[in-house]
């Protein structure tokens, strides 16, 4: 285990991020890159880019927080994260340099998102990217242990959305006017409310909980609903 000598005498970083890599658990790499063991908390402190961080992660064994920053792009982010990637209120345009593998949850809600592309092809847990300016799903990853969220965008087709979600599927506060390319099964529940429905075609076939389609131009009845969709749960019309 190593810990950092000379990185946190970088006299072009804060005192704040100096503080935060002494915490760090480093394991160094043939290539000159680490290995940390643990979370990493790089939140709030206001940085532009992760390349600012005067050292290279390649994995991190548990979370990985970089919220409330002002990052434009996820360039310098670690490879790999076991646990959570939380990349929230910054102001990405892009997920083209996002990691690789995440082994929790990804989290990139409160951006400047116009597309997903590049975002992890698995995630097994949750992934957030509401609050965005996303007009598409494409690029989301196909698997998503957890709940895929995605409220708050202005999505007109769910078209690239995940294959597969074991959690909950949220699309509300949108402007979709069917539900073409929703998952065919959710086990969790299934919100679409606040969008412009006028036709549930392309619904998912089968929902383990509850379903909602509340405040869309056209009022569906619980019939309809379950006529058309295997529901476990509880409508909400």
């Amino acid at each position: 285990m190593k810990k950092l000598s000379n990185f946190y005498q970088v006299s072009q970083i804060s005192e704040e991020l100096k503080n935060r890599l002494r915490k760090l658990r480093l394991i160094k790499l043939s290539d000159g890159r680490f290995d940390v063991m643990g979370d990493v908390d790089f939140i709030g402190l206001g940085l532009n880019s992760l390349l600012e961080i005067p050292i290279q992660i390649r994995r991190v064994t548990g979370d990985f927080y970089c919220y409330y920053n002002q990052l434009t792009s996820l360039e310098g982010a670690p490879e790999r994260v076991d646990g959570d990637f939380d990349c929230c209120y910054n102001q990405l345009t892009s997920l083209e340099d996002a990691l690789k593998f995440v082994g929790g949850g990804f989290y990139c809600r409160n951006n400047q998102l116009t597309s997903l592309e590049g975002a992890p092809e698995r995630v097994d847990g949750d992934f957030y990217c509401g609050l965005n300016k996303l007009t598409s799903l494409e690029g989301a990853p196909k698997f998503v242990g957890g709940d895929f969220e995605c409220n708050y965008n202005k999505l007109t087709t769910l078209k690239g959305a995940p294959k597969f979600v074991g959690g909950s599927f949220s699309c509300s506060y949108n402007q979709l006017t069917s539900l073409n390319g929703a998952p065919e099964r959710i086990d969790g529940a299934f919100w679409c409310s606040y969008n412009q429905l006028t036709t549930l075609e392309g619904a998912p076939k089968y929902i383990g909980g509850n379903f909602e389609c509340s405040d869309n131009p056209k009022h569906f009845t619980e019939e309809e609903v379950r006529k058309l969709i295997d529901v476990k749960g509880k409508v909400f019309v």
